[in-house]
């Protein structure tokens, strides 16, 4: 395929809908971007980011597109990686004769009042004009039940709502007055469950990040709280941003982030509850609520350690987002595969690490 014609030179103030960010990801599996992914990962779906003179609105503490706002970084990162602008009638001309493994395209608003008609107009081009399935990462801080429905009737097949933190407290600290954003943890719990009733039970899903200064109890209190409500937990590692006012803080210790991946799946998948988990003074946990036999039944499928997302027509996860939580190389922390011999070797080691 040959690199697009028109990628936006710096400087240059080009916006949605007539023009959208790739991952990097998203822009070597069509061709835009010369790369090779480690290990011959393979990216199973598309991501876009709407983009606008002035960015995005709000200030999170630990996001990239916060670091652009404040005009403290050049290299346009967001979520560990850059993500250029192209023009959309391309994109979605590369998305239509992306490989077949490619199962699905992820829209992702930003906190801009433009992204309410920008998204649905862009999702039904993206459903239209190349078949694939749609889903949109949404912000909760400018939509209502409405828009939620217009989503639906452009073709969004699922949704996804970046809750984030795990607790009020940690959400209100990070995202909301404190940091000048305008984000609400109430609001945020409301659309999430507005979006169920508007696409169906499991068929929206939170984004929760681990590692933001929660317990693991906390965030396995919050995976349970979506899974209540009828949806999924798509979880991510934190991993500090450059400039951002997060990029001193640690990512979570591999051991507290491989428990909580583990006690992801099985809630999710309704094999324990909350209520049938131990934690211990610190809120670690210590016992998952199955059998020995179930436990290392589970963690040897390597199933709770691959990249939680949404699914593909199989039913197989498509949004693998290959190293995003983590520079390629020894600690990956969501396989966008399945784990070989030796990595779940590593990984039994890993859960015994408090």
């Amino acid at each position: 395929m040959p690199l697009p014609k028109a990628m936006v030179s710096p400087g240059t103030q080009e916006e949605s809908p007539d023009y959208v960010r790739l991952s990097l990801a998203a822009a070597m599996t069509m061709g835009f971007t010369k790369g090779w992914f480690y290990r011959n990962a393979r990216l199973g779906c598309i991501n876009l980011l709407l983009t606008y003179a002035g960015g995005c609105r709000a200030n999170c503490a630990f996001c990239g597109l916060a670091v652009e706002k404040n005009g403290s970084s050049s290299g346009k990162n967001f979520i560990r990686v850059p993500w250029k602008t192209f023009p959309t009638d391309e994109v979605i001309e590369a998305i239509g004769n992306a490989p077949d493994y490619v199962q699905r395209v992820c829209v992702s608003m930003i906190t801009h009042p433009r992204c309410r008609q920008d998204v649905i107009r862009i999702c039904n081009r993206i459903s239209k004009e190349t078949g694939k399935a749609v889903s949109l990462l949404i912000s909760p801080s400018l939509i209502h039940r409405d828009d939620l429905a217009a989503m639906k009737d452009a073709g969004a097949e699922r949704v996804g709502v970046a809750i984030d933190a795990a607790t009020r407290e940690i959400f209100e600290r990070l995202r909301g007055k404190p940091v000048r954003g305008p984000h609400q943890w109430d609001r945020y719990w409301k659309v999430y469950d507005q979006s169920l009733e508007v696409f169906g039970e499991g068929m929206a899903g939170v984004h929760l990040i681990c590692g933001l200064g929660e317990t693991e109890q906390e965030m396995a209190t919050a995976i349970s709280k979506a899974r209540t409500m009828g949806g999924y937990t798509h979880l991510f590692s934190f991993f500090p941003e450059k400039g951002s006012a997060m990029e001193a803080h640690p990512s979570p210790p591999i051991g507290a982030y491989r428990r909580i991946q583990l006690a992801r799946l099985l809630i999710d998948n309704d094999r324990v509850r909350l209520d049938r988990m131990r934690f211990d003074h610190h809120g670690r946990i210590i016992q998952f609520g199955l059998s020995e036999g179930e436990l290392t039944e589970t963690i040897l499928s390597g199933s709770p350690f691959e990249t939680s997302g949404c699914p593909g027509p199989d039913g197989t996860v498509a949004c693998n987002r290959p190293y995003g939580n983590e520079k390629p190389g020894a600690e990956i922390r969501n396989f966008p595969f399945p784990p070989e011999k030796d990595d779940l070797k590593r990984i039994q080691e890993e859960l015994l690490q408090y």
